[in-house]
């Protein structure tokens, strides 16, 4: 089940903080619970997905993101990700969460993520989102227009242009 609750926690926790610039780190604390857990006893790999919504959506409203999702009717969806895991969460466990927009391309929204447990990262996941409509997907420039933002994406990573070059040669649909 989602975690609602959690989600709303967080939502009230941060809905008068500072805002954020587009390109800047939102950070929050969260803790492993009993229900989070897969047969070995730790951070199930699913549920890690579904925990970085928590960072995630909160991120998006205090860049403002929120207000315009609202104001012009558009959704956000993930049309990709990329996880990578190193470091076992376990019960109880509390860890920092670093979510923060790195660029854009004329579509999608590149977000990235980390868990940190202390100063050792537990997991870090490369997530690409586009702003829906009624249409369709919402043109990045759009969106940023309807933030304010002013000026080009930063360049990505080489590793975030190396994934989105190899996503782009996976067949669709996959041949099964």
């Amino acid at each position: 089940m989602y975690p609602f609750l959690r989600f709303a926690t967080q939502m009230l926790k941060y809905r008068n903080a500072p805002r954020l610039g587009l390109l800047e780190t939102h950070v929050s604390q969260h803790r492993c619970w009993p229900w989070d857990l897969d047969p070995w006893v730790e951070l199930n790999n699913g549920r890690t997905l579904t925990l970085y919504d928590l960072g995630r959506i909160p991120m998006a409203m205090r860049t403002g993101l929120g207000v315009v999702l609202r104001a012009n009717r558009w959704g956000i969806t993930v049309a990709g990700n990329s996880t990578r895991y190193r470091k076992r969460i376990r019960a109880f466990e509390p860890f920092e969460m670093r979510s923060r927009c790195i660029g854009w391309d004329a579509r999608f929204l590149y977000t990235e993520q980390s868990m940190w447990k202390g100063e050792d990262c537990a997991n870090h996941i490369l997530i690409r989102s586009a702003v829906t409509s009624a249409k369709g997907i919402v043109p990045t420039a759009q969106v940023l227009a309807a933030l304010g933002h002013v000026g080009d994406s930063p360049e990505l990573p080489k590793w975030v242009q190396a994934w989105i070059a190899a996503e782009a040669t996976r067949p669709w649909p996959p041949q099964m």
